[in-house]
């Protein structure tokens, strides 16, 4: 079985935090996380993964945040 590929990059994660008008300590605040996370996220060390990836997904939905391509 082929793994799923995250949509969430350093790009989109970004891209959804100025689209949502927050700095890195409240989106993590929102998430549930650590700013450092977020912060580690962005620079693309690490990818956001398990619950950390449906409450992107939740909050991008809600906030009518475009993060597929159409082709995903």
């Amino acid at each position: 079985m082929a793994k799923k590929k995250s949509v969430w990059d350093k790009q989109r994660i970004r891209a959804l935090r100025h689209h949502l008008g927050l700095t890195q300590a409240a989106m993590a605040n929102e998430l549930g996380t650590r700013q450092q996370t977020v912060s580690e996220w962005e620079l693309g060390m690490y990818k956001p993964r398990g619950t950390s990836v449906t409450l992107l997904n939740i909050v991008a939905e809600r906030k009518r945040f475009q993060y597929k391509a159409d082709s995903e």
